[in-house]
């Protein structure tokens, strides 16, 4: 079952964009690989869908109980294993002093209910393929190779 597609453009240098849902999201790389630093890497924000995710269900948590999130911050720490692989991800969750106490188990619960996590956790299958489109008469100099 396919939720939706993502359409994928490249508008120059080392930037991606994609439409998804309505939205558009670019990417760039860092000066140091390659790009103008204009957004984002792509891993920066893969790394991103983990905390705002489970952001999300920080929020959705506390709005059911009708609990103030001025106070509440959530930060991601990542660590790295030799071969830059990431190997682990911490959520931090700092509550104000006086987050109700009865509550504080049943966030982090809420948390690990964070659809990106539990993706991660069960890993989909990424499969790649090359199909033949109309155009590109321009790339004909590249046939020759």
């Amino acid at each position: 079952m396919s939720i939706f597609d993502i359409r994928v453009k490249f508008p120059g240098g080392r930037r991606v964009e994609a439409a998804i849902n309505g939205h558009h999201i670019v990417t760039d790389q860092s000066l140091a690989h390659g790009g103008d630093g204009s957004a984002p890497e792509p891993f920066e924000l893969f790394l991103a869908s983990i905390a705002t995710c489970a952001g999300s269900y920080v929020v959705g948590f506390c709005q059911a109980r009708g609990i103030p999130i001025d106070w509440i911050e959530l930060v991601q720490r990542h660590q790295l294993d030799d071969t830059g692989r990431l190997s682990r991800v911490e959520l931090e969750l700092s509550l104000p002093r006086n987050f109700p106490e009865n509550y504080r188990a049943a966030l982090v619960r809420a948390i690990e209910g964070c659809k990106v996590k539990k993706t991660l956790a069960n890993a989909p299958e990424v499969v790649a393929s090359v199909v033949a489109t109309a155009g590109g008469d321009d790339l004909d100099a590249l046939t020759d190779t």
